[in-house]
């Protein structure tokens, strides 16, 4: 796997001048989060997973014998991990593959950092120094013996155990004044010479999960070690960061998540880790639960509904929506439902399906606590931004033209390039394509007057991976193309056919984003000629390496609720010169609630040399260099669109030779992108 250079924090000492130009600004952006001069905020301890209060809050709850604390401590302190028994087996190197492959040390270090969290706990409600003895038992067996994480799962090991660690320190650190000396500077040697070194560059090219795991851990640790610009740094990734590791890159506008078609386990892990990091951060005064709207509770909203069974729109398809209920709801729930008075009835459900085994109703949640209910203000709605993009269940096209003796319907069986040659002998016409998988031995060549019609999602075209020739699925047969609609269908841009469950699965998508030169729909006007009339309807376009759809020398262009995404990889001519839509001397072009997001190594839209252009209501996020690109245009409208998510700017107009004229921006949200406008 390639790793992203221009990833890097500025802090971790790269040359700025090794970075893109795009790069340089972003990690400007990060290192810049609090102005020279400003006044540091200052460190609470103990500020990570629990406050102080919240230890004596735990305690007499405890104490007074109420449910659901009471239940939820006995069973917890029933586990072999909470008895004085406990032993420790550390090791120097932690060692685990791919899907846990090969272990070795990992399944013990976890294991302790699950008794010291016990342990602590112990510690606070019963006052027997024994369990804070217990505590610095491991911490000493750990932090004078480990030395190192390695293969393909070190950094999920590490952000896994790090900010438990940290957390059980910070607590005994502030309650138990034996603890000194040696051993704690031991233990602080331990996070800042084998913990942070490992994580603090991220890998937000694996799955969302990962990084917010390394996040909380980075953010334990810098408030255990006062390390500000470690936590810092940790605020601006948890803000803006790259991939699939920001807020907004792991939890989409509509509610659903980085990893929801993989499978709810692994959602349930990335939005429990980003719940610890916002946690963590509103504990020293910063608040991240608001970030993007409360996108973190319009996540959590969107998976107890589906695992409580209710529908949800989703993009991919769902196979995993079994109700298993991780422990990870109290503390979003104490804090959106009882702090902000943010009504969360999804997440409340899920709550108490996980309440009968749960640590954290214990050390999260307080409840309303009999003082007098407030007004609940409303849950945070998902986005109605380009809701319909893409193919859909059934064809959703408004554009039906009148049934001509020509028209032909074909299955996938059949050859599309022979229909369309006959549409075109004939002068034209409409080509209904029944359900199915067509596999294309070639690339298309489309002729003028024609209509290519779907029956939507379950309606496919996938170029051959052996095809020999263009590599792209689609492309016009002259370079005068004109009057051409394609509507409700799906061109799937990957080596395989169908859209893996797992987003960052294939050697085609985002953590590989080199390989064979794939494209979608490539339609180039020639020295004196125009491509005319051309209307793209409810279809779906994802996972090219080279751009999802390329236009040049188009007039009259309507692209209406389509989905071209996470394509735009690093194949030649090179990363960001490929889009999701790259748009070259065009003009009459309307863009419509089209969903543009997770280009790979380019923007959602380049548009270059563009006249009488207009974007409106489209999604145009998570893109790895802007939403929207402008050059040498004129004429531009980028109306009511959701820019976010992009590793550098939302809407970003670039001058190569002469400026942008007449481009109008109105309506549009703009946030969480690495470089703000």
């Amino acid at each position: 796997m390639k790793r992203r250079t221009f990833l890097l924090e500025a802090s971790a000492g790269i040359a700025a001048a090794s970075l893109p130009a795009f790069a340089q600004k972003q990690s400007a952006a990060h290192s810049s989060l609090q102005s020279p001069g400003q006044p540091h905020r200052g460190i609470a301890h103990p500020g990570i997973l629990q406050t102080r209060a919240d230890l004596d809050f735990m305690k007499a709850k405890i104490h007074a014998g109420e449910d659901p604390w009471k239940s939820a401590w006995d069973h917890w302190i029933a586990e072999p991990i909470s008895s004085l028994d406990f032993e420790p087996h550390a090791s120097a190197h932690i060692v685990r593959g791919a899907f846990g492959a090969g272990q070795k040390g990992g399944a013990e270090l976890m294991t302790s950092a699950a008794a010291v969290s016990s342990h602590v706990n112990q510690w606070i409600v019963t006052g027997d120094e024994a369990h804070a003895r217990k505590v610095i038992e491991i911490f000493d067996a750990w932090s004078s013996t480990l030395a190192d994480f390695s293969e393909n799962d070190a950094m999920l090991i590490a952000g896994w155990t790090g900010g438990e660690f940290a957390n059980a320190a910070e607590i005994l650190r502030a309650t138990y004044p034996a603890w000194h000396g040696q051993s704690l500077q031991q233990f602080k040697r331990m996070l800042l010479t084998v913990y942070v070194p490992l994580l603090r560059m991220y890998y937000p090219e694996a799955n969302g999960n990962w990084d917010a795991a390394m996040m909380f851990t980075l953010l334990a640790i810098g408030i255990f070690c006062e390390d500000r610009s470690l936590m810092e740094s940790v605020y601006a990734h948890y803000r803006t960061g790259p991939v699939n590791s920001g807020i907004t890159r792991y939890v989409y506008p509509s509610g659903q998540c980085e990893e929801t078609t993989r499978d709810e386990g692994h959602v349930q892990l990335g939005l429990g880790y980003f719940a610890r990091t916002a946690l963590t951060a509103w504990n020293q005064g910063v608040d991240l639960f608001a970030e993007a709207d409360n996108r973190l509770a319009l996540g959590f909203e969107y998976t107890a509904k589906l695992l409580l069974g209710e529908p949800v729109p989703v993009y991919g398809i769902v196979v995993d929506h079994r109700n298993r209920f991780s422990d990870v709801y109290e503390g979003v729930l104490e804090h959106y439902r009882y702090v902000k008075h943010i009504d969360m009835p999804y997440t409340e459900k899920a709550a108490q399906h996980a309440r009968e085994h749960s640590r954290g109703v214990v050390t999260f949640f307080r409840g309303s606590q009999g003082s007098q209910a407030k007004a609940l203000r409303a849950t945070p709605a998902p986005s109605r931004i380009a809701v319909l993009a893409g193919a859909q269940a059934t064809p959703q096209s408004e554009s039906t033209p009148s049934a001509s003796a020509s028209d032909l319907s074909i299955g996938p069986a059949d050859s599309i390039q022979d229909a369309l040659d006959k549409l075109a002998a004939k002068g034209g016409g409409t080509l209904s394509l029944a359900a199915g998988l067509y596999t294309l031995p070639a690339t298309l060549r489309l002729p003028s007057n024609i209509t290519i019609a779907g029956t939507g999602l379950d309606c496919e075209l996938f170029l051959d991976p052996g095809a020999r020739g263009f590599e792209a699925a689609m492309t016009n047969a002259a370079p005068d193309l004109h009057d051409v609609t394609l509507r409700d269908l799906v061109i799937e841009g990957a080596q395989e056919p169908h859209a893996p469950r797992d987003p960052n699965s294939g050697v085609m998508h985002r953590r590989s984003v080199r390989g064979p030169i794939r494209a979608g729909i490539v339609l180039l006007a020639d020295a004196g000629t125009t491509i005319r009339n051309l209307r793209f309807e409810h279809i779906t376009v994802r996972n090219c390496t080279s751009s999802a759809v390329e236009l040049f020398g188009a007039d009259h262009v309507d692209v209406v609720n389509c989905d071209f995404s996470a394509s735009g990889g690093e194949v030649p001519p090179g990363p960001g010169k490929n889009h999701n839509l790259r748009l070259n001397h065009v003009s009459h072009v309307s863009i419509t609630g089209s969903r543009l997001a997770d280009g790979m190594w380019g923007s959602g839209i380049f548009l270059s040399f563009g006249q009488n252009v207009t974007v409106r209501d489209c999604e145009l996020a998570r893109n790895q260099i802007d939403g929207i690109t402008i050059a040498e245009s004129s004429t531009v409208t980028v109306d009511s669109c959701l820019a976010e998510g992009n590793s550098a700017h939302g809407i970003a107009q670039q001058v190569w030779m002469e400026p942008n004229r007449a481009v109008v921006l109105r309506n549009n949200v703009e946030r969480s992108n690495a470089i703000p406008s």
